[in-house]
């Protein structure tokens, strides 16, 4: 991927989380320690570059074990709700 895509994909990410890399500052403030527009960019390019893959390809080892523990893993594999009771009203489980 070229730069210019990367910086596009990060700055739309960026954007859908609510976040406003033009409001960071040009140049250094050794007072306040806030990072310029370049250094977290920079930060940024290396991430997306390195770590999403290695992240997408993880699952927590299981070791051959069953049973509870290997169901609790299991679960593991699986993104948590961030508002289990919410989604379970949405689906009327809550009703049953």
């Amino acid at each position: 991927m070229d730069s210019d895509t990367l910086d596009a994909y990060i700055r739309a990410r960026l954007a859908l989380a609510g976040v406003d890399i033009d409001q960071l500052p040009d140049v250094a403030d050794p007072e306040t320690g806030t990072p310029t527009r370049a250094v977290i960019m920079l930060a940024l390019r290396e991430f997306v570059a390195t770590t999403p893959g290695a992240l997408a390809e993880w699952t927590p080892p299981t070791g051959g074990v069953g049973g509870a523990l290997g169901a609790a893993y299991a679960q593991q594999e699986a993104a948590p709700l961030a508002y289990p009771s919410i989604t379970t009203a949405w689906t009327g489980e809550a009703d049953g």
